[in-house]
C-alpha cells in the first residue's frame, strides 16, 4: 500500500485496479471516544459543584434561589411542598373518623338532603346501621334523581368506596386519584377499622396551600373567620384574639396571646391534633386542618346545651 501526497493511500485490487482510500488527518479523533470524554467532564464537574445530598439541603437550595430572585415566592413554596408530601402519609392529613361527615343509608329523603345542604360536600360516605359499615360513595347531585323518581333505590345510586392504608404515601395517592379519576378514599388503620377519610383536595393543599372556592367569603376570609352553612365559622388559628372577641361577643384575655391559636394551645397545655376540641368561654373550637404541627383552622360553635363551659379564657 502506497501513501501519496494529499493524504490518500492506495491499494491494488486484486483486478489490478487502484483504489485510494481517505487516510485521518493528524487533527481527528475516533467518533467512539467522544461520549467516553463527555462522560468524564460531566464526572468532574459533579465533583467540582455536588449537589444537595438531603431534601433538607434542596429546601434550603430552594430558599436561596427564592432570595435570589431566580424564582417566584410562590414557585418556591409550591416545590417545598411537593418534596415534603413525598414523606407524608394518608393519615397525617385525612379528616379523622369521629369528624366524617356520614349519610345513613336509611334515612329518608328530607333527612338527607338537610344534611348535604347543611355540610356543602359533594361526597358523602353512605353507612348502614354502623358507621363502620360502609356501602358506598354518594354523590350529592344524584339525590336529584331520587327526587324526580322516588321508587329509586339509595344503593342503586352509590359509588364503590376506595379504600387505602393510613400508610399511603401522598404521592402514590394523588397518582391513584389522577389514574382512577377519583376524589374520594376511606382511611383504613392497621385493624381494618376506619380511620378517616381523606380527598383530593386534601392532597393538593400540601402543596398549594388552602383552597378556597367561589363560596368562600374572601373579605371574612382576610380577617381569618368565616361563616358556614350551617350557622358556624370557620377560623384560622392565626386570626387575632381581638377580632374573635368582636365576632363572638365573647371577652377573651388578651394580655398574653395576640392569636387565638395560641391562647388554645395554652389552654390545652399542648397544640391541639386534628379531630379535637377545645371549649373556651361557651365556644367550641374544634381542629379541621393542621399544617406544620400548627392548627390552620378551627370550626367554632357554641358549646351544645346541657354541657358546662369552662370559665377559663374569660377576661
Amino acid at each position: 500500500m502506497l501513501v501519496n501526497r494529499l493524504g490518500y493511500s492506495r491499494r491494488v485490487s486484486t483486478s489490478g485496479t487502484v483504489v485510494s482510500e481517505p487516510q485521518p488527518t493528524r487533527g481527528s479523533r475516533p467518533a467512539e471516544r467522544a461520549p467516553e470524554r463527555r462522560s468524564f467532564l460531566e464526572r468532574v464537574a459533579e465533583f467540582l459543584s455536588p449537589g444537595p445530598d438531603s431534601k433538607d439541603e434542596l429546601i434550603e437550595q430552594l430558599a436561596e434561589a427564592e432570595q435570589r430572585e431566580l424564582i417566584e415566592p410562590e414557585s418556591r413554596a409550591m416545590l417545598e411542598g411537593v418534596i415534603r408530601m413525598a414523606d407524608m402519609t394518608a393519615g397525617d392529613v385525612m379528616v379523622a373518623a369521629p369528624r366524617m361527615d356520614m349519610l345513613d343509608i336509611g334515612a329518608d329523603y328530607d333527612e338527607l338532603l338537610a344534611q348535604v345542604i347543611e355540610t356543602g360536600h359533594s361526597r358523602f360516605p353512605v353507612f348502614d346501621g354502623e358507621r363502620e359499615k360502609i356501602q358506598g360513595i354518594l354523590m350529592a347531585k344524584d339525590l336529584l334523581k331520587l327526587q324526580r323518581a322516588p321508587e329509586l333505590n339509595l344503593r342503586t345510586l352509590l359509588r364503590p368506596a376506595v379504600f387505602v392504608p393510613e400508610s399511603k404515601k401522598l404521592n402514590e395517592l394523588l397518582r391513584d386519584f389522577r389514574t382512577n379519576r377519583n376524589h374520594l378514599a376511606i382511611v383504613i388503620d392497621e385493624f381494618g377499622t376506619v380511620a378517616g377519610l381523606i380527598t383530593i383536595e386534601d392532597v393538593l393543599e400540601e402543596i398549594v396551600g388552602e383552597i378556597e372556592d367561589e363560596f368562600d367569603d374572601r373579605d371574612a376570609a382576610a380577617s381569618g373567620i368565616v361563616s358556614l352553612a350551617d350557622g358556624s365559622h370557620r377560623v384560622a388559628g392565626d386570626a387575632n384574639v381581638a377580632a374573635v372577641n368582636d365576632a363572638f361577643g365573647v371577652q377573651l384575655r388578651l394580655d398574653s396571646f395576640d392569636t387565638i391559636g395560641g391562647l388554645l394551645a395554652d389552654q390545652l397545655g399542648r397544640v391541639p391534633r386534628r379531630g379535637e376540641a377545645v371549649d373556651v368561654a361557651g365556644l367550641r373550637f374544634s381542629v379541621m386542618l393542621t399544617r406544620g404541627g400548627a392548627v390552620r383552622w378551627y370550626r367554632v360553635a357554641p358549646v351544645p346545651a346541657g354541657e358546662a363551659p369552662p370559665d377559663e379564657g374569660d377576661g
